[in-house]
C-alpha cells in the first residue's frame, strides 16, 4: 500500500473542539453548525431545553434535566466538500479534565466568545492548553444582537488577555437593537442581519461593494462610523496570515449571532478554507503521519451507559493514520493483545451507526468490556504508543458513604466505571477501606451521585475530608520510596490504577514533605 493511498479523504477532514466560558452560547452553535451540515432538521436551543426538544448535543438524562453540557459530545457532518468532527465539550468549570483530554483528540479549536462579557477565567484556561500544544484557534463573538461591548474593546481584550493577535475578518455593523449585519473584509461583502427561525438555516441578504448606494442607503446612519472603524481597524490590527493561524500565533475572528443563526456561516467557510486537516501526532518512538497506510489511533474518553438500557460504555478513539474497515485485526499496545474490530461506531450526538470506513481526524467508538482505558493505543502490530494525554490531580475530595450497606460491589463497580471516564477520581486510602473521591469541581460530586442512583441504582452520600491537594509520588530508588511508605501511610493512598498518591492536609505540609524528601517526585500530572 502506498503511503500517499488517500490524500483526498485526508485532506477533507477538519476535526476541532469548540471552548467557551459557560453560558457564552456554545451549544447553541454547535446546533447551528449541524444545521448547516445538514444533519439535523431543527435546532433545539438551550432557552427551551424544558420543552420537547432538547439540544442535540446534550443528550445525557441530567444534562436535559439541568440545561448545562457535562460530557464531551462527539459529531460529525459534512459541509462542502469537508468532513467535519465537532466535539462540543463541557462549559461547566467542573469538567475541565474532560475537556483538557479531548484537544488531545483535534487538530484546531473555535473559541466562542460572550460581546457582552469579553474573555472569561475558563476561556483563559482553556487557550493556554490550546497555546500549550499549538492548536490553532479561530474566534467566534457571539450575541452581537444583544447590546455589548464594542468590537475595538473586545479584540482589545482577546489580544491582552489571551496574548494571541487578533485577525478581524468579519466587521459588525451596530449591535443590539441596532445591529444591522456584518461586513466580510477579504470578501468586500455585507451580509444584513434578519433574525432566522430555529427551524431553518435562513438566508441573509448579502451584496458586494460597501459603498454601494442601496448599501449605504440600508445601513443609514450607522455608515459613517462603520467606515471610520474599518479605517482605524486597517491599520491598527494584525492582518490575517494563514501560517501564523496554523501555528497558533493568530485568531481570525468573526462576530455574530449563533441562535439568529447570523454570521455562522460565514464561519463554516473559513474552516473550510484554513483550518488544518489531520496532522502528525507524537508517540513513545517516533512522529505517526496521517499519510501512513497501516492504521493507528488512541483513546481519549470513555463513555459508560450511553444506552441506560444497554448497560454499555463505549472508548472514544480518535484515528491518527491509516483507515479504518470493519472486521481489521487490531492490536491493542497495553494490552499486547489482537482483537478483530467489527462493530466500530459514528456518532451525532447520543444517536449512533455502525461505521463502514473511517479516516485520519475521524472519532470513532470502540465497544468497551472493562478492557479499554483511556490513553490506549491501537494499531496494526506496531508497538507504540501515541503521548500528551494527561491525567490533572484533584483539589476537593469527599468521602464516599453508602446507604445501602449491601450495596458495595455495586458502588465500586459503578465508581471504577465512572473513574475511567474520567469523570471522578478514585483513591483507596492505604491504611483504611474508605473510598476517597478527588475532583476538579464541585458539581463533579453531583454528577457521580446522580449517575449512580440512576446508572447503577446506589444511593451514597458524601462527607468532608481534610485533603486539600493530591499528587502522584514515584521516585528513582525503589528503597527510598518504601521508606517514605511507611513514614507516612496515613496520607498515603492507591488511585484507581494503582498508583501511589500522597493526599495533603494543607499547602504547607505539601511543601514540607517535598522539601523533606527531595528524592521523591510529586506529580500535579499523570501521563495516562
Amino acid at each position: 500500500m502506498s503511503n500517499a493511498l488517500y490524500p483526498i479523504d485526508i485532506l477533507s477532514r477538519r476535526t476541532f473542539a469548540i471552548i467557551s466560558h459557560p453560558d457564552a452560547g456554545k451549544t447553541t452553535l454547535t446546533e447551528k453548525l449541524l444545521l448547516w451540515g445538514g444533519v439535523i432538521q431543527r435546532a433545539g436551543t438551550v432557552k427551551a431545553r424544558k420543552a420537547t426538544h432538547h439540544a442535540t448535543s446534550d443528550w445525557m438524562a441530567l444534562e436535559k434535566e439541568r440545561g448545562i453540557s457535562v460530557t464531551t459530545s462527539v459529531m460529525q457532518f459534512p459541509y462542502q466538500n469537508c468532513v467535519f468532527n465537532l466535539l462540543d465539550t463541557p462549559g461547566h468549570a467542573d469538567f475541565s479534565e474532560d475537556t483538557y483530554r479531548t484537544l488531545t483528540a483535534v487538530d484546531s479549536a473555535l473559541m466562542v466568545i460572550d460581546a457582552a462579557k469579553g474573555v472569561e477565567p475558563r476561556t483563559k484556561k482553556l487557550l493556554e492548553i490550546c497555546r500549550l500544544r499549538k492548536i490553532p484557534i479561530l474566534t467566534f463573538i457571539n450575541k452581537m444582537d444583544r447590546e455589548a461591548r464594542t468590537p475595538i474593546e473586545l479584540l482589545d481584550d482577546i489580544e491582552s488577555t489571551l496574548g494571541i493577535a487578533c485577525a478581524p475578518m468579519t466587521w459588525p455593523i451596530g449591535m443590539g437593537r441596532q445591529f444591522k449585519g456584518i461586513y466580510h473584509r477579504l470578501k468586500d461583502k455585507i451580509c444584513f442581519y434578519a433574525p432566522s427561525s430555529h427551524l431553518k438555516r435562513g438566508k441573509n441578504e448579502c451584496f458586494t461593494g460597501i459603498n454601494q448606494p442601496h448599501v449605504k442607503e440600508r445601513v443609514g446612519d450607522l455608515f459613517d462610523a462603520l467606515k471610520d472603524e474599518l479605517a482605524l481597524i486597517q491599520g491598527a490590527s494584525t492582518e490575517f496570515n494563514a501560517q501564523a493561524y496554523q501555528a497558533g500565533k493568530l485568531t481570525p475572528v468573526f462576530f455574530g449571532s449563533a441562535i439568529h443563526n447570523f454570521g455562522v456561516q460565514e464561519l463554516l467557510a473559513a474552516f473550510v478554507q484554513y483550518a488544518p486537516c489531520p496532522q502528525p501526532r507524537e508517540s513513545d518512538v517516533r512522529r505517526v503521519h496521517p499519510t501512513e497506510a497501516s492504521f493507528s489511533g488512541f483513546v481519549f474518553k470513555i463513555q459508560a451507559n450511553m444506552d441506560p438500557a444497554h448497560r454499555d460504555r463505549v472508548a472514544f478513539l480518535r484515528i491518527c493514520a491509516g483507515k479504518y474497515t470493519p472486521g481489521m485485526k487490531l492490536f491493542h499496545v497495553r494490552m499486547q493483545r489482537q482483537i478483530t474490530m467489527h462493530n466500530a461506531l459514528t456518532f451525532m450526538a447520543g444517536n449512533r451507526a455502525r461505521t463502514e470506513e473511517a479516516w485520519p481526524g475521524d472519532i470513532i467508538g470502540l465497544h468497551n468490556h472493562g478492557t479499554i482505558q483511556i490513553g490506549d493505543t491501537f494499531t496494526q502490530g506496531e508497538n507504540l504508543k501515541f503521548t500528551g494525554i494527561p491525567s490533572f490531580s484533584p483539589e476537593l475530595f469527599q468521602r464516599v458513604r453508602l446507604k445501602d450497606p449491601l450495596k458495595s460491589k455495586a458502588l465500586l463497580k459503578g465508581l471504577t466505571q465512572l473513574s475511567e471516564e474520567g469523570a471522578i477520581q478514585i483513591f483507596k486510602p492505604l491504611n483504611t477501606h474508605e473510598l476517597i473521591l478527588g475532583a476538579v469541581g464541585t458539581l463533579q460530586f453531583d454528577v457521580v451521585a446522580y449517575r449512580l442512583k440512576h446508572e447503577y441504582r446506589v444511593e451514597c452520600d458524601y462527607e468532608a475530608v481534610h485533603y486539600v491537594a493530591a499528587r502522584w509520588v514515584s521516585a528513582e530508588n525503589t528503597q527510598q520510596l518504601n521508606v517514605f511508605q511507611n513514614s507516612v501511610a496515613s496520607h498515603l493512598a492507591h488511585d484507581v490504577k494503582g498508583n501511589l498518591i500522597y493526599l495533603a492536609p494543607s499547602h504547607v505540609n505539601l511543601s514540607l514533605m517535598m522539601e523533606r524528601w527531595p528524592a521523591l517526585y510529586f506529580s500535579q500530572l499523570k501521563e495516562v
